[in-house]
């Protein structure tokens, strides 16, 4: 029997997949950029209720859905807790379905989310996004990615809801914790990185929110975004370049948010002519979760829901999520000579292409025995897992207060010490899942800091009292926690967040907030336990920075947890008792007031001076890039390679790091470009480069960026973008406003168009040790 022809792997993947075309029906077609979320009924789905009001009614049963086949299934094992057995035969189970009601026997993709690590039952729980962050470490980011892809793979899992490159603008927004900071440099270093580690595994990666989500008006989750075309350009859409032309991304995944009027979904501008003509993406675009609805429920830019999925299939949308509920009305608008054949066809190539590419349709394999159940959070990972959250701790202050005494009286106090969750992303399968059910538990063992206290320092006499709930006005527990502040040697006052959905928690998607204090009734527990003068070392574990202006400054020691994971009590517990050497710097500032928000550090003057303008001051108490450790770090011996480069060259830019305390220490080592005279207004300073390198007591190194002319590049008034003749200004150090190391060079010659094409985006860095004389 002659196989089919999208069955030969000897043909190429665009042959197979126009063959597969050309023998399915219309139905067939609009089937495969469907999808299906068989969701379980548990718990409390009442937060969920303003998303699914779009697509309850009606909604077919999996059967008559999967009649033509299907393209995506929708969280199989990320929906309920099942364990790995029970949840790769449910897949299995699913792909039976959907197999038998396809002439050509083709599977669907199983997406799952995988943010924090993938969203199942028993999966180890990374730390979430903003963390990575923190850890300003792509290689950590990439092998934590390749696990994850792998366990998602051997589960027979095929595409990652992830990374979020949202660059973040408003602290208030309630879904930073899922994004990589505030700069968007570091964000596409990181996101590349992830990518990579993911797509080696055999797993599609999807970015999101493409694009600008996460400047939303005052924000808020979901609202209008009010940015120019050049803002859009030169911060929100550069990490989303970098991880499709440096990383291959395979999938994106558009923002809900509209862009002055314009929702992504509906955008052929933003899906096809910049994403897939410019760029040069080949993979699927994926619709946000009901987002194709929104189009006429919310942004009402379509007058019904075949106006909506004409539009988006128009704009370059591929995969209707969760599940298909506006698509099957394609098959009328192209009837009726609304939609063009061609237009389908176009996305579902697009969709075969990616089937074929991941096996779906090779010989020999059969999804409805593929899959295993493995262990999903062996030994490796939960190691892996407490490297990444020890490498993104933050040590902000220390005026003596660290590290812990070994045999010291601690009063471990506020409500994140106690509650295990806490160190746990929204995206995570116990805050997004479990914590619906009345006893929620954890779907990993997560240790809290007060049992990673006692573990950490035996001799130590820790006694722990919550002192006030996360998000509770109740003060009626503060007078507890001060008597055993005062007959403490040190207080430890762990503060924070807990992440839910819509509302349900202090931090995570739909959970924005008026203002930056500490949620609920923790400030007043701060001010009082700080008021015993017990020396305090403020532990705070958030997804968010909060203001500290308030209190710093009485602090003995302060130390930033960005929702660090299962193994977070550990990592935080190592940093208090100085095992622990923390390398961690900050993604985002940390506020020092309320106000000035949105805010980050990638201001021009007129959005960083306040000085006899206004009465508040938008710079921050912490700046991006900063933080402390155990050891200290000396820099010297800048030196760059030309005074004059031409708008197509390089320079390098070179300076010596020592380490100059008695203790092994790693250090974030930067590069901030600064434009004193530009055509345009420019931001005062912008992260272009770094490195995290390890140095041992008294060790040396030459660090080394060669900084591209493209580097320097930005759009003109005309909107184009180019490399502009002048004095550049650098700068190297150990934060954004470190100004230990500065230097200039400058651009000679014509004003160079760079154009759309590719251009350097990445500023190469190398590490040579310094070997001291006569060693």
């Amino acid at each position: 029997m002659i196989a089919a022809p999208w069955r030969d792997p000897s043909l190429s993947t665009a042959e197979r997949a126009e063959a597969l075309l050309a023998d399915l029906t219309p139905e067939e077609k609009i089937a495969q950029l469907g999808s299906y979320w068989k969701r379980p009924e548990i718990g409390d789905a009442e937060g969920f209720a303003p998303m699914q009001s779009t697509f309850d009614e009606g909604r077919d049963p999996f059967e008559a859905a999967a009649q033509h086949g299907l393209g995506h299934l929708t969280r199989a094992l990320g929906s309920a807790p099942l364990d790995a057995q029970a949840g790769v035969e449910q897949l299995r189970a699913l792909q039976a379905v959907v197999i038998a009601g396809s002439r050509q026997g083709i599977p669907a993709i199983a997406h799952e989310e995988c943010l924090t690590g993938l969203m199942a039952h028993g999966a180890t729980t990374y730390p979430a996004a903003i963390a990575w962050g923190a850890s300003f470490d792509p290689e950590l980011i990439g092998e934590m990615a390749a696990r994850i892809g792998a366990d998602m793979r051997g589960l027979g899992t095929h595409m990652g809801l992830s990374p979020v490159l949202d660059v973040v603008r408003d602290y208030r927004w309630g879904r930073i914790e899922e994004t990589l900071g505030e700069d968007p440099y570091l964000a596409g270093m990181l996101a590349t990185a992830y990518v990579r580690g993911l797509q080696g595994e055999g797993v599609v990666a999807t970015l999101k929110h493409f694009a600008g989500h996460a400047a939303s008006r005052a924000g808020r989750n979901h609202a209008p975004v009010s940015i120019g075309r050049r803002e859009l350009h030169e911060i929100d859409l550069v990490p989303f370049e970098m991880a499709v032309r440096l990383g291959g991304a395979g999938a994106v995944m558009n923002s809900y948010a509209d862009l002055d009027g314009i929702a992504p979904a509906a955008s052929r501008w933003l899906l096809t002519e910049l994403l897939r003509d410019t760029w040069g993406f080949e993979g699927t675009v994926v619709s946000d979760y009901w987002a194709v609805n929104f189009l006429q429920s919310m942004h009402r830019v379509a007058g019904t829901t075949r106006d909506a999925a004409v539009a988006t299939l128009r704009a370059g949308m591929d995969v209707e999520l969760p599940e298909t509920s506006t698509f099957p009305e394609l098959l009328d608008a192209i009837a009726a000579g609304e939609l063009e054949q061609e237009v389908l066809d176009t996305a579902v190539r697009r969709v075969l292409r990616q089937k074929i590419a991941l096996g779906l349709l090779d010989p020999g394999h059969d999804p409805t025995t593929a899959g295993e159940a493995i262990d999903l959070d062996p030994p490796e990972s939960r190691a892996l897992a407490r490297r990444m959250a020890e490498e993104s701790v933050v040590l902000l202050r220390n005026e003596g207060g660290l590290p812990l005494a070994p045999g010291a009286r601690i009063a471990l106090l506020g409500p994140t010490g106690l509650e295990a969750r806490s160190f746990l992303g929204c995206y995570s399968f116990t805050n997004h899942v479990l914590s619906r059910l009345e006893d929620h538990g954890t779907s990993v063992p997560v240790p809290t800091l007060v049992e990673a206290l006692a573990a950490e320092l035996p001799g130590a006499q820790v006694t722990a009292l919550p002192g006030v709930a996360i998000n509770d006005e109740d003060t009626s527990g503060i007078p507890a926690a001060v008597a055993a502040a005062e007959a403490a040697d040190v207080a430890v006052l762990a503060v924070g967040d807990l992440a839910g959905l819509f509302g349900a928690g202090t931090s995570g998607e739909g959970c924005d907030v008026a203002d930056l204090r500490l949620p609920g009734s923790q400030h007043a527990l701060v001010e009082a336990v700080l008021a015993t003068g017990t020396p305090v070392v403020l532990v705070l574990v958030t997804g968010r920075p909060y203001a500290l202006g308030e209190y710093a400054d009485r602090c003995a020691a302060i130390v930033q947890a960005f929702m660090p994971g299962e193994e977070g009590g550990g990592a935080i517990a190592g940093v208090l008792s100085g095992r622990v050497n923390p390398s961690g710097r900050l993604p985002l500032g940390i506020p020092r007031g309320m106000g000035g928000q949105p805010g980050t550090y990638l201001a021009p003057v007129l959005a960083w001076v306040s000085e006899g303008i206004s009465n508040i001051d938008p710079q921050p108490l912490y700046p991006f890039g900063f933080g402390l450790g155990y050891t200290r770090f000396a820099y010297s011996d800048l030196t760059l390679s030309a005074e004059e480069i031409a708008a197509d060259g390089a320079v390098e830019i070179s300076a010596t790091v020592t380490n100059t305390g008695d203790r092994e220490g790693r250090e974030v080592v930067q590069l901030y470009l600064s434009d004193p005279v530009a055509s345009v207004v420019r931001p005062l300073k912008r992260l272009v480069g770094f490195t995290k390198i390890g140095l041992a007591a008294g060790e040396s190194a030459r660090v080394t960026f060669t900084l591209h002319a493209d580097c320097t590049s930005f759009l003109d008034e005309g909107y184009r973008r180019i490399v502009e003749p002048g004095e550049l200004r650098v700068r190297v150090g150990a934060s954004s406003e470190d100004a230990t190391l500065e230097g200039s060079f400058r651009i000679v010659g014509p004003v160079r168009e760079v154009g759309d094409g590719p251009r350097e985006l990445v500023t190469p860095v190398g590490v040579e040790r310094v070997v001291p004389a006569g060693a």
